[in-house]
Parts: C-alpha cells; structure tokens; sequence
C-alpha cells in the first residue's frame, strides 16, 4: 500500500469515527434527527464552534456531501450565506481598530489583523480537513467561477478562496513530473481531456505527443491531488525555432536523437483546473521545465514557444471597422471573413504581410484597461521574461486557428540570460521586450490614416 492510500484511508477512518461522535452514520442516518436536518449553514457554524479533530473532519466531510447534491440556484443560495454570515465580524474589528489605535503595538496590530479576517477563511481551512478536501475545495470554487459573471456581489467570497488557495499551491508544495507512456492510463487521459491549446483527438495521436525521444511533456501536481494534474507543457526538441505546429504535430514525421536537439519548442500548456483560475503556476513550470532540459541535454542553446494569438482576429475586426488601415490594406483584409482564403496561394501572397504588420502593432500597440499587453498569452510569456521574437503568418491553418487569429502564430524566446531583466523591464516600466524585426514589422510603411495608432502613439485600450 503506497503512503498516500494509507493517510487516506487513515482520515477515511477518523471521519467515520467523527460520524459517529456526532451520531451521523455514513449516510447521515443516525438516530439524532436533528442532525440529519441540519440545515448546510448550521453545519458550517458548528464546525466553525467545534475543536476536535474527528468531528471536524466529519463536519467538513458532510458539508462536501450535502453540496454535491445541491442544485444550481441552492449553490449560488449557500454562497450567498457565506458572503453574508461569515465574513468579518465588524463589532470585533472595530474594537480591535480602536485598541490599535489607543495603543499602537505588535500585539494589538496582530490582533487588528485576525479581526480583519473574514470568518469564512477560517471555515474553508476547516473544510480542507475533510479526506479529499483540497479537491472538493478547489471544484466548488470552479461553480464560483461561474457564478461571478451575472453575480459579482460574489467577488469578495471569491477573494477568500483565491488568497488561501495561493498559499496552499505554493510552488514549494507541487511537484514537477515527466509524462510519458508509461505515465498511468488515469493521468494520460486527463491530459487528452485537458489539452485547451492544440486538441488530442484519440490515444494515438497522445502517444505521438509524449512517446517519441524528441517529444516531452511535464506537468506540475499537489501532493494532496496526486492523480490530478494542475498544469502541464508539452515540448517538442528540434534542430530549428518551428514556425508551423503542423511541423510539429506531423504524425508521418521523422523522430530526432534527443542529443541532436539544439532548441526545444513550448508548443502548448494548458492549466487544468477551473477552480485555479488565477493561481499562476505556468511561469514557474516553464522556467522548472527548460532548467532540468538544459541539465540533461547541455546541447540545448534555444528556449522558444510556438503560441497562439486567439484575441488576435477579434481584435482586427475592431480595427477594420475604425478603418485604421491604409484603403487597398481595408479591401485586401475583406478575405479573412472567409477561413479558406489559406487555400488561395494569390491571397496568401497579399495578406500575409499585411497580417504580419498588424500582429506586430498588436502586440506593441494593444492595451488593456491595466495599461498592460491586450493579448492575455503574450501577458503570460512577457511577464515570465520571455522576448517576442518572431511573427508567422500561417503558424495554425487549423480551423479554430483561422477563425481566433487568421492563422497567426508567434515565437517567444526565453533567452536565459535574460529573463530577470526582461521581466523587471515589463512590470516596472511597462517595456515589452521585442526583436528588431518585430519592431520593424510595427512601423507603418506609409503615413497612416488619421486617428490611427502605432509604436510611438497614444496606446490603444480595450474596450
């Protein structure tokens, strides 16, 4: 029996033993009625009251049945309870402000600060006690999620789940793992499942992806979620900077030596879990990642990503119906509307560059409401150091591809040299770190039209 299966199966225990305290029998069917019709918001107040360990874990363990089975509308209802009866205790904090004041000291300030602290923080940690908390907790912070968009009256519970969650996914706590196809059929298939960048379609196609000596990919897991991966890259190691993910998807390719490798390829990471949204795990796993690459393989000289651009098109259209483009670059860009314009060599030949320019100027012109780059992937890269490097029209001809970006792919370069500084540039001083030849491509040619932005005007916003 490995350790993990004998702590679970020991807290399996001390919940059962809790239950039984409490008079709950495994399916709350103990002869205290009372308990059994406990309502979800008094279960949650007695397990906030309570201090034995057993009937903690019980309580915690009885909350996560009862939600389980709750409907939509009676989730949002129980949310609702913990941003309404669980949070701060104002009469205790503002006592504590005023004994912080009369008496400034590090006792009173810690005592502000515990008083500070909303009581559902202490309830969450609380419910982590039950066997399998850190997962319970982490879905029903998915169905949170989902919840904000129509009620952000939700945010500040949302806030609570987030701040503990940071602390808990530290990246002291997770480990790195490699996948390959000896990894267990229950891990690999929640890789197909949770691919979000380029689409697994079946087994075989996952084998090509992880089995060949040129293909790696690794993911970061919990150690209280052992079969369930949090994020993972998937990494192709070539001889050239790959400017296609055809190239490197090509079931009829020719596998490499890993030892021939020069450059390895960050072709696609997807993070996991919904209800981590937001605790950022990918800077960490790639900078992990091309560390133990360059250890085992010192051959290798070049860090690059192959990414997507899948605010890009959305993002061209907003600009087209500005007619912020010189007047035959407005009729030539008619054709994208049509995905299949690919297909059309004449149409390659004229859209191709115009497509390059206005990647360029999006990426070094776009802001968002934070003054920070529109597009949330190169946000992600450049915030990690990595330099934009180069443009390639065509990168994705893939549907999706075409209809998010009009095929446009970009190549971030993690030069490790450089990465501190780049990253202290882009968030200090809101420098994006970018070739010559991305910045040449952002210049306009001509004079553009007026109203127009480019590198040296005013910043365009989101809408």
């Amino acid at each position: 029996m490995s350790g993990q299966s004998f702590f679970g199966d020991m807290l399996q225990t001390i919940t059962e033993r809790g239950r039984q305290l409490l008079s709950l029998g495994p399916a709350e069917d103990g002869p205290a009625a009372h308990k059994k019709r406990a309502s979800l918001e008094e279960i949650c107040d007695s397990l906030l009251r309570g201090r034995g360990e057993a009937s903690g874990m019980a309580l915690a363990s009885l909350v996560f049945d009862r939600w389980s089975s709750l409907s939509p509308s009676q989730k949002f209802d129980f949310m609702t309870i913990l941003l309404r009866r669980f949070g701060t205790d104002e009469a205790r904090l503002s006592s504590a402000v005023d004994a912080y004041r009369a008496a400034p000291s590090p006792e009173t300030a810690r005592i502000l600060h515990q008083a500070a602290e909303p009581r559902r923080q202490e309830l969450i940690r609380r419910l982590n006690l039950a066997p399998g908390g850190v997962g319970a907790l982490v879905r029903m912070r998915a169905d949170l999620l989902g919840m904000l968009t129509e009620h952000p009256e939700l945010h500040p519970v949302d806030a609570d789940f987030s701040h503990l969650f940071g602390s808990w996914f530290n990246r002291g706590f997770l480990v790195l793992k490699s996948i390959d196809w000896s990894t267990p059929a229950s891990v690999l298939e929640k890789i197909i499942r949770y691919e979000a960048v380029h689409e697994i379609d079946d087994w075989e196609e996952l084998r090509r992806r992880v089995a060949p000596e040129d293909r790696r990919c690794f993911a970061f897991f919990h150690p209280r979620l052992p079969e369930e991966p949090l994020i993972f890259v998937e990494v192709a190691l070539t001889t050239t900077m790959a400017s296609t993910i055809a190239e490197l998807l090509d079931g009829e390719r020719t596998p490499i030596r890993a030892g021939d490798a020069t450059a390895a390829v960050f072709y696609s990471i997807s993070n996991c879990q919904e209800g981590l949204r937001g605790v950022s795990f990918g800077n960490f796993l790639i900078k992990q990642v091309a560390a133990d690459l360059q250890a085992e393989l010192p051959g290798l000289a070049t860090f690059v990503t192959l990414s997507p651009i899948p605010g890009f098109a959305a993002w061209l259209d907003g600009r087209r119906k500005a007619e912020d483009f010189e007047a035959e670059e407005l009729e030539a860009l008619v054709r994208v509307d049509d995905p299949t314009w690919a297909a059309d060599p004449a149409a390659v030949e004229t859209l191709g560059p115009i497509l390059a320019r206005a990647t360029a100027r999006y990426f070094l012109t776009a802001k968002n409401a934070q003054g920070l780059p529109l597009d949330a992937v190169a946000r992600f890269h450049l915030g990690n150091g990595a330099r934009l490097e180069r443009i390639n029209p065509l990168g994705d001809r893939s549907l999706r591809g075409m209809r998010g970006a009009h095929g446009m792919m970009v190549n971030y370069l993690y030069e490790l040299s450089e990465i501190e500084a780049n990253h202290e540039a882009f968030f200090s001083k809101g420098e994006i770190a970018a070739s010559s030849s991305v910045q040449r491509l952002a210049r306009p040619a001509r004079s553009a039209p007026k109203g127009a932005s480019g590198p040296g005007r005013k910043n365009e916003k989101a809408a």
